[in-house]
């Protein structure tokens, strides 16, 4: 078998993908490995006979793939948050990351670490892959003569530290949580309207039965009580029109409304009551589609710049993206897999569908030529190098893509070309990417592991637990004292990896934690890709 498996280093990689994933998806208490767990897997195979191994192509591609579609899909959301925060976003993460990078140099000075060991135990404790694999590929390109060594080194210290990289961040959650006894609801409720929450949408048909409601054009009555609803039809005694800006109301009128259930109670209590039958039921006149928009020509548009209501009598209620339902907005941006749910009279319904696609098929396609120049650019990129002072080092595979990524994320269409990727699609290439990445360091470095395996990987443990712990802990505390920022954004900003997000997001009951996680992760990947190099270079 081992022969079959060193010959066909392919066969070899589909089987440690196939079962890091089934382990991964094993939960221990309310926690699971993840895709994480291949890396584990990987290190079991190469520890099996060390002439297994796979080559390291795949492992570039991988990280190549992973990191740009990262950069993709965060672009956007990463300037935008920046543009809400100015810089005191920006400064606090990266004084944070700076921080960890100077409790990793205590940790290696206390405890005696190699350059190579706590560079990998740095990038194990704060769960950041590319800064591993950004430090394996300077050592390639610097060809040092004992980089064989180094590698073997950092992958040990990376692989030991991994898991407390996960669980110092959940074990600062639950602690600080309950010092500072936190109120998720009445952040929730602060944050609302900054946030696109993304609550389950409902809806409900209200009775106007309240005379201040009536002769006020919605307009008014959205600026007045700050609403986040969707006014979708209304039926005034026989006649069921559309509701617009313009459009003000009776006594007696009935209005579907669409909104979070907290919403549409404040504005039944302004307006009136829950009527006895629901507007959604009746379509003879105006029907419910869910659309796809597949078409390139309105992908990375905003919905007020299609200009639909001069063309067509319609009104766009929600709006859903991967798993997140939001309200439509004037200012909401396209994406290629949104699925736009209209109210529309019959007829229209399938001009709007051409318009916007509605092709489940082509939501989904890649692009190969926007996604293969994309990645060309950021490897271009990568291969510069940049100088700060006496240390020199390129972004490589890495910083390179997601560099590019974020900018043409943050773009989303030059002209008549689309630089964004379908959300389905992303999130595919993600996956694939770290896989292939993940696989290919735990095959080539499971010999060395397993030799490493003594004494030595007691103290990695516990130097990598401080990193971890006094990291999340000190970012934590200083944000929501200091620096005044929300506990639930904080949490998203300590998790580095999906598990941490996933109990963070249990924790706070809403969605704001993948907003810190967001806003954290393009600039904390990049910042940690130079903060592994540098670390390296100063203790080598």
């Amino acid at each position: 078998m081992v022969e079959t498996l060193s010959n066909h280093p392919i066969l070899l990689l589909f089987l440690v993908a196939a079962s890091g994933y089934l382990i991964g998806s094993i939960k221990i208490g309310s926690n699971k490995l993840g895709v994480a767990a291949v890396l584990f897997v990987g290190l079991f195979a190469g520890a099996i006979d060390e002439r297994l191994d796979i080559p390291e192509i795949i492992f570039l591609l991988g990280l190549s793939l992973y990191v740009y579609s990262i950069g993709i899909s965060s672009g956007p959301a990463f300037f935008e948050s920046y543009k809400k925060n100015g810089f005191r976003d920006i400064f606090f993460i990266l004084f944070m990351l700076v921080l960890s990078g100077v409790i990793a140099i205590g940790v290696s000075i206390l405890f005696g670490f190699s350059p190579a060991t706590i560079t990998g135990m740095y990038a194990g404790a704060t769960t950041n892959t590319p800064a591993m694999a950004g430090v394996i590929d300077y050592i390639n390109n610097a060809g040092l003569s004992n980089g064989g060594k180094m590698i073997e080194e950092i992958v040990i210290g990376y692989s030991f530290s991994y898991p407390m990289g996960i669980l110092g961040g959940m074990i600062a959650i639950g602690l600080i949580e309950r010092v500072l006894r936190v109120d998720y609801k009445k952040e929730k409720e602060q944050l609302k309207h900054k946030y696109p929450i993304g609550e389950d949408l409902t809806t409900r048909t209200i009775k106007v039965t309240k005379k201040d409601a009536t002769d006020i054009s919605v307009r008014d009555l959205l600026i007045k009580y700050d609403w986040e609803v969707v006014f979708g039809r209304v039926k005034k005694e026989d006649r069921d029109t559309l509701v617009n800006w313009d459009s003000s109301f009776s006594l007696g009128d009935r209005i579907l409304i669409i909104g979070s259930q907290a919403e549409l109670n404040n504005v039944e209590s302004i307006l009136g009551e829950r009527a006895l039958h629901d507007l959604e039921e009746d379509r003879r006149e105006y029907d419910v589609r869910r659309i796809f928009v597949s078409n390139p020509d309105v992908v990375g548009k905003s919905l007020s710049s299609l200009h639909l209501d001069r063309n067509y009598e319609c009104i766009i209620s929600r709006i859903r993206r991967g798993d997140m339902e939001m309200l439509a907005k004037g200012d909401t941006i396209l994406e290629l897999g949104d699925r736009i749910r209209f109210v529309a009279r019959r007829k229209d319904l399938k001009k709007l569908a051409e318009l916007f696609g509605d092709s489940y098929t082509d939501s989904a396609k890649v692009n190969l030529f926007t996604f293969g120049l994309g990645i060309g650019l950021g490897l271009l990129l990568g291969n510069i190098e940049v100088s700060l002072g006496t240390i020199s080092f390129k972004l490589g595979y890495a910083g390179g893509p997601l560099i590019v990524g974020l900018l043409l994320g943050a773009l989303r269409r030059t002209g008549p070309v689309v630089w964004t990727l379908p959300y389905a699609a992303n999130v595919t290439l993600q996956q694939i990417g770290l896989i292939l990445l993940l696989a290919t360091i735990g095959v080539r470095s499971g010999h060395s592991f397993v030799e490493a395996m003594s004494s030595e990987g007691f103290w990695i443990i516990l130097g990598s637990t401080i990193i971890s712990l006094l990291t999340a802990i000190s970012t934590l505390l200083i944000g929501y004292k200091i620096i005044k920022i929300p506990f639930s954004l904080l949490m998203g900003i300590v998790s580095n990896q999906p598990a941490i997000l996933d109990f963070a997001l249990s924790k706070s009951g809403s969605r704001l934690p993948i907003f810190g996680y967001t806003m954290m992760f393009p600039l904390a990947l990049i910042s940690k890709i130079v903060i592994a190099q540098i670390l390296f270079l100063v203790l080598f």
